[in-house]
């Protein structure tokens, strides 16, 4: 007979892995209390939640959205971090605070339905942040434009110089 309550569990984890554009996955063992509420305070200004979760509900939930992938990471004291909007920074977050506390570890994650190893995590960390990236994109795009829009005025500039020329040429051929 399955409880109600680990059907309600499992359905939020549906709804959590469902809406976040990525996942990373740790083993917290060693770490005490005040350090994983400093992580969860850094996740939260990124707009992504981390929650401790048990594993064989985890397993079901993931089999369900299509991370079938995801159940080799899911052994041990697991935590997972949702990344809703920039799952990049929150790798980026996670993998600095493995940094600075030796006994936090990456077991891996999933990015847009894709799972991933711990090195793939470590990888999406080293990214620049969303805002850097868009501005690089935005660059790519217009350098092109101002590139035209520098050999135009060049082109025009030439132009006027030649008939300014041509002027003082005519003025003094008069005089």
């Amino acid at each position: 007979m399955v409880k109600p309550g680990k059907v309600a569990a499992v359905d939020e984890l549906k709804k959590k892995l469902g809406e976040a554009q990525g996942v990373v996955l740790v083993d917290y063992r060693g770490l005490n209390v005040s350090s994983l509420m400093n992580l969860r305070r850094k996740l939260d200004e990124s707009k992504s939640e981390f929650r401790v979760v048990k594993n064989t509900l985890t397993k079901i939930a993931a089999k369900d959205t299509g991370l079938d992938g995801l159940d080799e990471y899911l052994e041990g004291p697991t935590a997972i971090a949702f990344a809703y909007e920039d799952p990049a920074e929150v790798a980026r977050i996670i993998n600095d605070f493995t940094r600075e506390y030796r006994e936090l570890e990456i077991k891996g994650g999933a990015l847009l339905g894709r799972v991933m190893g711990p090195e793939d995590v470590r990888s999406l960390a080293l990214l620049p942040p969303r805002d850097v990236m868009l501005g690089q994109v935005a660059a790519a795009f217009a350098a092109p434009v101002s590139g035209f829009a520098r050999a135009l005025s060049g082109i025009i500039t030439k132009f006027a110089y030649a008939v300014d020329a041509v002027r003082r040429q005519k003025e003094e051929a008069t005089a």
